[in-house]
């Protein structure tokens, strides 16, 4: 089973993604983690990267699809994963459909965590302090927001349409959020602890 979780920065997708790796024994495909060991190692890529970051850019496609790759067609992760802030642009939904028909797999589904920018921000701030994140701060907090709005906004419109798009309340305590997807994917008949998938 793949899933997507996307919604605006620090609306919980990591958190929630998280809990979904663990209870269907799957893996976490963050795009912000993978962009951050970038950093980390200093590299050419992660220059470019932290220089978009704190001008409230998205990086560019080609660098996250590239990273991608190789995770999708990893066959020990095969129908195991779980998305977490991917795709952000129309171009990235499209890479992603690619990547997983080519590697016979799908998108099972689609949870929007929907949060307003007064609670982002608080949020974020509380990250700040809590996980000592280089690039929570609050010049950048809003210019990633309105980032979102502007570029991410289709990825929802084109998400919606789908059957198995589903939008959550981001502004729920985080045991509830957990509570409204499990209970979404156990509509699928999922015994969430041994992780056996039968549709129903």
């Amino acid at each position: 089973m793949n899933i997507i979780i996307f919604g605006p920065p620090g609306a919980g997708k990591g958190t929630q993604a998280k809990f979904l790796v663990k209870k269907l024994n799957s893996f976490q495909v963050s795009t912000g983690d993978m962009l951050r060991d970038e950093i980390n190692k200093d590299t050419e890529i992660g220059k470019k990267i932290i220089n978009n970051m704190n001008d409230g850019k998205f990086v560019d496609d080609e660098i996250v699809n590239k990273l991608l790759e190789k995770i999708i067609f990893d066959s020990n992760k095969k129908n195991k994963l779980i998305f977490d802030g991917y795709p952000r642009t129309i171009n990235q939904a499209k890479n992603l459909e690619i990547l997983l028909n080519k590697s016979n797999q799908k998108i099972d589904y689609i949870f929007f965590l929907n949060v307003n920018k007064d609670s982002i921000v608080k949020r974020i701030e509380k990250r700040k302090i809590v996980e000592k994140r280089i690039d929570d701060d609050a010049n950048t907090i809003l210019k990633r927001y309105d980032t979102y709005m502007e570029i991410t906004k289709p990825v929802l419109d084109y998400y919606s349409k789908n059957k198995n798009f589903h939008e959550v309340d981001g502004s729920m305590e985080i045991s509830d959020i957990s509570l409204k997807i499990e209970e979404i994917v156990s509509e699928w008949d999922i015994d969430i602890e041994s992780t056996s998938y039968i549709k129903g």
